[in-house]
């Protein structure tokens, strides 16, 4: 077994998960034309992986550290393979929506134990600290090349390449896996908390199905109220199943430390605006602009690059700058990203979206390295890969609302075939706003929770619970 094998894999198999979000936005707009779908449809292809995502990962972690977290690794890898497999043979909307949702499991179980397969190779932290820098380093790299790739796999084979190139990539991991990474477990594994996976995923799931469906139904119509009224009970059922279990998936008492709250309201608040929005502007420069799904990816390179290049200069001002103004410097710098979306016209250069994404772009920069340490360093070292698990949790719910709340802003017809560019443009607008306004809570959230005084640069002494 090789520890540099091990990152290897590590890496690769978190290059594939990323580039999978980033490549599949640029592919939409030819999705919806081969496949007769409509914004709803396309909605469900993001929010299926997300809400998989955000609802899995918890106990994918849990279940690896019982039954072996590279049998677990590699599971999830085959699952996810043969799911971009029949993501790019899906016939119908529906068929890739399910397929996405299966996914969306594989990714979660990846994601869960790849870190736990890095904690155990490394168990210095000086050269975990290594490690986990070239891991962030690959999910940054992963982000500069998803949207280019994703738009040259489009126009030069078809949709359909964005999914199939995660075969052999998947192949290779796996090859990589059995050759390079050791078993390993927790001979003090945490129960599994399967009431709580339950009452979690219908609840994200009934929320996100009443919001997209929301204009069409109605908003006061029985099954949209029924929807939303059921979503809410399962939610206090689940905060009230992780009150009384002996190994709740998600441990309520981390919630105490007012920077690990912060740390997930801030989380959710980024996602649930500027990378929610990616699928609304990419139909707005492919439908409405007519740029190819090439150029539309292109759009997006000097923002990701200039994220990529902040996020690590950024990491020496937290030995200077208390991490809630650095989160909450970033939030305000989205917030105000978002607000330049406004400047777009139907009949714009593609430029005018430059300053709203390099704007934003420079926010999540200083945002994400910062984020990061406070999520980990907020919860008992014992409980690290939990929250890990926990923050990831709230950036995919954060995906997978904010898409579909922000498909009741935008009217689907006027990029798909109907109603007139000026319509999708104002819904456009409109959800643009929303999203700078949840950033900017997130910003007064993450400057008074996880704090802006010198103070704050001492780590709290993270709660012990149960």
């Amino acid at each position: 077994m090789s520890k540099q094998g091990t990152l290897a894999v590590a890496a690769l198999a978190t290059a594939i998960l990323m580039l999978d979000i980033a490549v599949v936005n640029t592919a939409l707009g030819h999705i919806a034309d081969d496949l007769g779908a409509g914004l709803s449809g396309l909605q469900w292809v993001v929010d299926a992986y997300t809400l998989a995502l955000a609802s899995v990962v918890l106990t994918a972690g849990s279940v690896a550290d019982r039954l072996g977290r590279k049998r677990m690794f590699m599971f999830g890898t085959v699952l996810f393979t043969v799911a971009s497999a029949a993501c790019a043979a899906a016939g119908s909307i529906v068929a890739l929506d399910v397929a996405r949702a299966v996914q969306g499991i594989g990714g979660a179980i990846m994601f869960a134990t790849s870190l736990a397969l890095l904690a155990d190779a490394f168990p210095r932290p000086d050269e975990r600290a290594k490690a986990l820098a070239v891991y962030g380093a690959t999910i940054g790299a992963s982000f500069v090349i998803g949207p280019l790739a994703g738009g040259a796999l489009t126009s030069g084979f078809g949709w359909e390449a964005v999914f199939l190139v995660n075969v052999p990539l998947g192949a290779l991991t796996l090859i990589g896996t059995a050759r390079w990474v050791r078993e390993s477990r927790d001979s003090d594994a945490r129960g599994l908390d399967w009431p709580g996976q339950a009452t979690l995923s219908a609840g994200l799931f009934l929320l996100v199905l009443a919001l997209l469906r929301g204009n069409d139904d109605g908003w006061t119509s029985a099954p949209i109220v029924a929807e939303f009224a059921a979503s809410g009970v399962l939610f206090a059922a689940f905060v009230a199943i992780q009150q009384r279990v002996k190994y709740p998936m998600l441990p309520l008492g981390l919630f105490r430390n007012k920077r690990f709250t912060g740390a997930q309201i801030a989380a959710f608040a980024i996602s649930g605006s500027f990378f929610a929005l990616f699928l609304y502007t990419t139909l707005y420069l492919q439908r409405i602009l007519g740029l190819s799904a090439m150029e539309a990816g292109l759009v997006y390179v000097p923002g990701t690059v200039l994220m990529v290049f902040i996020s690590g200069a950024s990491a020496q001002l937290a030995s200077r700058v208390a991490p809630g103004t650095i989160i909450g410097g970033g939030l305000a710098l989205v917030s105000i990203g978002l607000a330049f979306a406004l400047l777009a016209t139907p009949d714009s250069s593609w430029t005018v979206l430059l300053p709203s994404l390099l704007i934003g772009s420079v926010g999540t920069g200083f945002f994400n390295p910062a984020l990061s340490a406070v999520a980990l360093s907020s919860a008992p070292q014992r409980m690290s890969g939990l929250a890990a698990g926990v923050n990831d949790t709230f950036r995919q719910a954060g995906i997978a609302v904010g898409v579909a709340a922000f498909g009741a802003l935008v009217p689907a017809d006027s990029a798909l075939g109907g109603g007139s560019p000026a319509d999708y443009v104002n819904g456009m607008h409109n959800a643009a706003l929303a999203g700078s306004a949840l950033a900017g809570i997130g910003a007064i959230a993450a400057a008074l929770l996880i704090g802006m005084g010198r103070s704050a640069l001492v780590r709290e002494p993270a709660l012990e619970t149960g």
